[in-house]
């Protein structure tokens, strides 16, 4: 089997398992062990902000040791950490076991893009990496799914039968990473920083401004079901509606959107243009709550979360070829663990911001949600292409020279 082939079996194996914990866990540690929401949200976020600190170190290791064993390593330490879970009976233990569960899923991913630079050729990366997340999106639906059976029986026993069937899902993706070929250990260059990535301003600018637009995570999983509840006529199953309108257009569209990045020009365009139309879907939605009955808020909110996923495609498709595209050969592993933390800090400060802007200021807040978007979308260019001055490119391409990177 091909690698890629070979990666995207293992993403889907990690996430199906994971789509079944993510709907099941915080109902677990509510209800069955009876941590107070405020506890389980503090563990989390304190977990994520130490992954997205250790997932730099973890990819510097990915290499300078080799990305194959290293990612195999830590896809056993995600195992273990998800089986942590299933000792805890108090709020110490879940913080400890949430940190180890956020480090080692911040270092497998970090290690999983090195092994992704290492085994395909550079105009391909990009488009492997949206077969790996439409791979993704599959295998969460249907951990989903599998989660959602938990819940419809509420023991204990199933929820626990979720934690160990996502920590098999982590062995068995191991043991797939193992049969992947060896991506050779890049040697490190005397008197260079072992983290030269943190010394990278415009790598640092190009990595805010990605965290910013990444703002759309906690939109989908928190806010705008919320605000369907709270603020709008529309009937609750337009929550459901609108994640599976997500899943699948991700499903079938991400890989053909990616195809038509070619280079940095066209990604800080594709990034330009998830802006704009990230703004155009937060207006959609902020007219949603004007709907008088429940069928036109309805279809409104549909027209809505149509822009805001082809915006999240746009998206995802610029970043990755900016991520991998701007990172040195022989660091992938730490410069992608470094781009990686922009998903934990939306992940830590999205909910704070998004239900504060949006749940509390309505329509003017979906507004200057969607200027924000859009202001961070227009910032990529000038960013990717100050980043991009300060490389060396000994065997630059004719079409880097005339990509014409937006101003």
């Amino acid at each position: 089997m091909k690698p890629p082939r070979l990666l995207a079996l293992a993403q889907l194996l990690n996430s199906i398992g994971d789509g079944a914990f993510y709907v099941t866990s915080a109902l677990y540690f509510a209800g069955i062990v009876g941590l107070p929401p405020a506890q389980i949200g503090f563990g989390l976020t304190l977990g994520w902000a130490v992954g997205s600190v250790v997932g730099v170190p973890l990819g510097h290791q990915a290499d300078r040791r080799g990305a194959r064993g290293t990612a195999v390593v830590l896809a056993l330490a995600t195992a273990l950490a998800v089986a942590s879970f299933l000792v805890v009976r108090s709020f110490p233990l879940f913080v400890v076991a949430a940190v180890l569960y956020a480090s080692c899923q911040c270092g497998l991913t970090a290690a999983r893009q090195a092994l992704l630079a290492g085994l395909v050729e550079q105009d391909r990366r990009t488009e492997v990496r949206a077969f790996l997340q439409s791979t993704t999106n599959a295998g969460l639906a249907v951990g989903a799914a599998l989660g959602g059976l938990a819940l419809q029986s509420g023991t204990r026993e199933a929820y626990l039968a979720i934690f160990v069937m996502d920590a098999v899902s982590f062995l068995a993706a191991a043991a797939v990473l193992s049969r992947l070929p060896v991506v050779r250990p890049a040697q490190a260059k005397p008197g260079e920083p072992r983290l030269a990535v943190l010394r990278d301003r415009p790598y640092a600018v190009v990595t805010v401004i990605n965290a910013v637009m990444l703002l759309y995570m906690p939109l989908i999983s928190l806010v705008i079901p919320l605000w369907i509840v709270q603020q709008t006529q529309a009937p609750t199953w337009t929550v459901s509606a609108l994640l599976v309108l997500n899943t699948l257009t991700v499903v079938l569209f991400q890989v053909r959107v990616a195809r038509r990045v070619k280079g940095l020009g066209s990604a800080a365009r594709f990034v330009r243009h998830a802006g704009l139309v990230m703004f155009a879907a937060c207006a959609v939605f902020a007219v949603s709550a004007i709907g008088s009955s429940a069928w036109t808020a309805a279809l409104i909110l549909l027209a809505a979360a149509g822009l805001q996923v082809l915006g999240e495609m746009l998206l995802a498709s610029g970043a990755w070829e900016i991520s991998f595209g701007l990172a040195p050969a022989d660091k992938q592993g730490q410069y992608q663990g470094f781009f990686g933390t922009g998903q934990s800090v939306a992940r830590m400060l999205g909910p704070l911001v998004l239900t504060t802007l949006v749940l509390g200021w309505g329509a003017l807040g979906w507004l200057l949600l969607g200027g924000l978007f859009a202001a961070a979308g227009i910032a990529m260019g000038p960013a990717v292409r100050w980043a991009d001055r300060t490389r060396s490119h000994p065997h630059r391409p004719a079409s880097m020279a005339e990509a014409n990177l937006p101003s």
